[in-house]
This record gives structure tokens, C-alpha cells and sequence, in this order.
């Protein structure tokens, strides 16, 4: 037997023993939570045992584990480098295509299995559904290596995170406006609306992460109440427009200066607190503007809320369906979608007007003051950089941001109250930012998309139930995927979807000394 064999055969053995014991594990802590429910019967509470949902918990740890030891924890071994080389771009042998091969087919007829359990046997469903999943995953990333070695066997020289982001870009303009012409001209049967609310949603959250990555990711602020100035931008622009008439254009500056005004409220008690002191100051921040909201009811309105918030105009044209508005002026039939399309520009503006200023902002000397204090805030005060303003400003300006989008939400929603900004929407925020990368602008809007977009587009159970069969109700799974995808993240890319980030200042070239400064010696 050869020394790869007999490496394989001791790494199987020590793998399944690690698996088995972690599902025995997961079964005893299980067995109680997610195996047993309670019933309200005619009797009384009474216990009704889940045996699928305990199946499918203990099959994720077991699988789970067995994959992990395989393929990412001990990849010294041969078996383990198919899938190393898939994204490292190495020479690729015989062996290696088999073993790709062997473990895509191995995937497939597990998918296919499952399905045919799941018609032969009904009650066995949740168990085919964990089958499926497991299939559909290594699948997915097999599918993800191959594309990344076809790019880099291909075009190595290729900067795919410009490339990456341009097309990004030039699909989020042309998006709504493609798809709605497509929507009329052919009738498709395109779900216009739900579209187009989803990517409101999420460019919304990006917009969000690029402000609060100012503060967690390049100045190095652990905040955990970004949602106040979130709230703040929100509530100024509504007082602002239903008090005084104003526009949206005439109170959005204003939301996020007083956003930015708090940022610096907030930021002066706590300019010798770091860590985790710092993270629970900024969470009782949040909390007593919640409060606030809540119980100034002469201003607020208290629980009751806002409403009708007026919406933003084009030019001044309403988009309505009376008297003069935008499509009477450009001689259009009126479309409520013509509004939606319109907001769907307003914060695709605002998202990239966050992102060209965040990146301007970091070659200043104020952003490279930014990242100094970060990397170490001792180190930062002895070259005598001053902290206090560094600080400040770092909140300032990640508030206005979170102001900015705080406006915005309250006229698209066109009604707020505190139940909208409650800690949650701070711990989503926090970790779009941590998940796609600190300080990555590319690694947050990445992040957006797949924690919001993604799991927001969940709802839609048509489509998923073509693949996970028609019982499969994705609400009882959803925030069990969002825990299985953070996990995943963090095993893979602790760093963040998106680790590297480039850096602000480098240097171009380097300068030559002349022979006769150098000779030994001269001084």
C-alpha cells in the first residue's frame, strides 16, 4: 500500500470519528429542542415528537464535520488537493479531473436519490430535503472552483475585482429600465414590483455598510447603535416635510447633518473607551434615542409613528395620476411603477455617491489617519496624530451617511415609527460589514446582497419548492440558512468575503541612489 493510501485510510478513520462523535452530540443537545414540540390538545400540552427536523439537524453537524476534516482542515493531504488547486490555479493531473468527477457524480445521484425517496416515501421528506441540500451545496461549489480556474487558467493577468465592479455597476443601471421594457414590450411575466422592492432593499443595506464600514472598518470603532443615526435622518426629513411642506431634496443635507451632529454627540463621551466598552456605549445610545422616539409623543408621535411622507419629485414633477406630473410632461401613460423605478435611482445614487466619497476619503490624510488609529491608537498619538478629531470625524461622517439613507427610507416606506429601527437593524448592518470584509467596499456590497437579497428573495416560494419539493416551506428554514451561511463565511474567509483591500497610498516606483552616495565609507 503507498504512503498516500495509507495517509487517506488514517485521515477517513480519524474524520468519520470525529463526525460520528459530533452527531452524537448534536442528537443529545437536540433531542429536547428541536425533537420534541408542544401541542395544545384537547388533553392539554401534550409532547409531539419531530424525528425529520432532529434528522436534518444531526445530518448537517455529521456531514458538516466530515467535510471539514476532508477538504479544509487538514489539506495537507493528497485527497484534499482537486479541490485546493480548483482555487489556487495549479497544474492540474489525471487523478485530479477523477476525483472532481467521482465527487460531482457522487452529488448528483445523492440529489437524485432524494427525489425518489421523497415521492416513494412521504414520511421521509425532511429526511430527502437534508440530502438534497447537501447535494445541491457541493455542487454549487464545485460549479464556483471551475468557473475560477477556466478565469485564471485563461485570462491570468486579469483584474477581476475592476472588472467585477464595472459590470456590476453598468447591470444596476440598466437593470430596472431593461427589465421594464422587456416586462411591456414582450410580457414575460416578470414580477416588476417584487424586483424592483428587493433591489431597494438591498441597495438600501449597501448604502448602510458603506457608512458604518467608515467606522468599524477603516477607523477601527466597534458601534453597535448605527441605527440611531439611521433613526435621526429618518425622523428629521419626515418632521421637516410634513411640518413645513419641504421636499426631499431640501431636507436630505439638512437629515444628514443633524445625523452627523449626533455622530459627534456620541462620539465625545466615549473618546477613551475601545473594544467591547465602546460596543455597549454606542448600544445605550441606541436604545435611549429608541426610547426617546417612543416617548416623546408631543414631537414623535410616540408608537403611532409618521405618515404621510411626502415622496421625492423629478424636477419638481409629482409622479402621480392627476394634474401636471412626470408622465403627463413627457407624454407617457401613467405607471406606478414609474415612481418605483425613480426611487430605485435616487438610492442607487445615493449608494454611489457613499462609495466615491468613502474612497476619496481614505487617500486624505483624514482616511490615513483613519486606518493609523485602527492598526494601533498608541502607535497613532505618538507620530501626534490627534485621536479626539480622528474619532469624531470618523463618526461624523459614517453618521451622515446612515442619516442620508434614514431619509430616504421614510420616503419610500411613507410611514416610521420606533418599531423601525430597533437593534436588530444594527446587528444586520454590523454584519454585512464584518461578513463581506472591514474595510472592503466591494466585500460589503457583496455581503448586501447575499444576507438581504438573498435571503429576503427566500420569500418567494415558488421557485424553491421546484427544487426542494412542494411541502418545502422556506420561512422554518430561512434564519437556519442565514446561520449556516455566516458559519460557512467564517470558516472559509475568516478575513471576510472580500480580505484584501487595496491599499491607500503605494508606491509607484522605486528611486535609484547614485554610485558615489553609496561608496563605503561616505557619509
Amino acid at each position: 500500500m503507498s504512503v498516500g493510501a495509507k495517509a487517506w485510510g488514517t485521515r477517513l478513520r480519524s474524520a468519520l470519528s470525529d463526525a460520528i462523535i459530533s452527531a452524537w452530540i448534536a442528537f443529545f443537545l437536540f433531542c429536547l429542542t428541536l425533537g420534541v414540540r408542544t401541542v395544545d390538545s384537547v388533553r392539554g400540552l401534550t409532547l409531539k415528537s419531530r424525528p425529520g427536523l432532529l434528522a436534518i439537524a444531526v445530518g448537517i453537524v455529521f456531514f458538516g464535520r466530515l467535510l471539514l476534516n476532508l477538504f479544509v482542515w487538514q489539506a495537507d493531504y493528497p485527497p484534499t488537493r482537486p479541490f485546493a488547486k480548483l482555487y489556487t490555479g495549479e497544474p492540474f493531473e489525471r487523478r485530479d479531473w477523477w476525483v472532481l468527477g467521482l465527487t460531482g457524480l457522487i452529488a448528483a445521484v445523492l440529489g437524485g436519490g432524494s427525489v425518489l425517496l421523497a415521492s416513494f416515501t412521504p414520511s421521509a421528506t425532511s429526511v430527502a430535503l437534508a440530502i438534497r441540500l447537501v447535494a445541491i451545496v457541493i455542487l454549487v461549489f464545485e460549479a464556483i472552483g471551475l468557473v475560477h480556474r477556466l478565469m485564471v487558467h485563461f485570462f491570468p493577468n486579469l483584474p477581476y475585482a475592476r472588472i467585477f465592479i464595472i459590470a456590476g455597476v453598468l447591470f444596476a443601471v440598466a437593470f430596472p429600465l431593461t427589465s421594464y421594457l422587456m416586462e411591456k414590450t414582450f410580457h414575460i411575466g416578470l414580477p416588476l414590483r417584487y424586483l424592483f422592492d428587493l433591489s431597494i432593499l438591498v441597495l438600501t443595506y449597501v448604502m448602510l455598510g458603506w457608512g458604518l464600514n467608515i467606522v468599524v472598518g477603516l477607523a477601527g470603532l466597534l458601534d453597535l447603535g448605527y441605527v440611531a443615526f439611521y433613526a435621526v435622518g429618518a425622523y428629521v426629513f419626515a418632521l421637516l416635510a410634513t411640518t413645513f411642506s419641504w421636499t426631499f431634496w431640501m431636507c436630505l443635507p439638512i437629515a444628514g447633518a443633524a445625523a452627523a451632529l449626533w455622530g459627534c454627540t456620541v462620539g465625545l463621551p466615549v473618546l477613551r473607551l475601545r473594544g467591547d466598552y465602546l460596543a455597549i456605549v454606542t448600544l445605550a445610545f441606541a436604545e435611549i434615542v429608541r426610547i426617546v422616539l417612543i416617548n416623546w409623543t408631543d414631537i414623535t408621535h410616540g408608537p403611532n409613528g409618521i405618515s404621510d411622507i411626502p415622496k421625492p419629485t423629478f424636477f419638481g414633477l409629482p409622479f402621480g395620476a392627476n394634474g401636471e406630473t412626470f408622465s403627463t410632461f413627457f407624454g407617457l401613460r401613467y405607471d406606478p411603477l414609474h415612481a418605483i423605478i425613480f426611487l430605485y435611482y435616487v438610492i442607487f445614487g445615493l449608494a454611489i455617491l457613499t462609495n466615491v466619497l468613502t474612497s476619496r476619503l481614505r487617500r486624505l490624510p483624514i482616511g490615513r489617519a483613519w486606518e493609523a488609529m485602527r492598526e494601533d491608537e498608541i502607535a497613532c498619538r505618538s507620530l501626534g496624530i490627534n485621536t479626539t478629531i480622528t474619532k469624531l470625524s470618523a463618526f461624523a461622517t459614517g453618521a451622515m451617511f446612515g442619516g442620508f439613507a434614514g431619509a430616504f427610507f421614510a420616503t419610500r416606506q411613507g410611514f416610521i415609527s420606533p418599531e423601525s429601527f430597533t437593534f436588530m437593524e444594527s446587528a444586520t448592518i454590523l454584519a454585512i460589514v464584518v461578513l463581506g470584509g472591514l474595510g472592503s467596499q466591494l466585500g460589503v456590497a457583496l455581503a448586501a446582497i447575499v444576507l438581504v437579497g438573498g435571503f429576503e428573495a427566500m420569500r418567494n416560494t415558488q421557485g424553491l419548492r421546484l427544487i426542494f419539493g412542494p411541502d418545502f416551506d422556506p420561512a422554518l428554514y430561512r434564519m437556519l440558512l442565514f446561520g449556516i451561511a455566516m458559519v460557512a463565511i467564517m470558516v472559509w474567509r475568516p478575513g471576510g468575503i472580500v480580505s484584501r483591500r487595496t491599499p491607500s497610498i503605494t508606491l509607484s516606483g522605486s528611486r535609484g541612489s547614485a554610485a558615489q552616495h553609496v561608496n563605503e565609507g561616505r557619509a
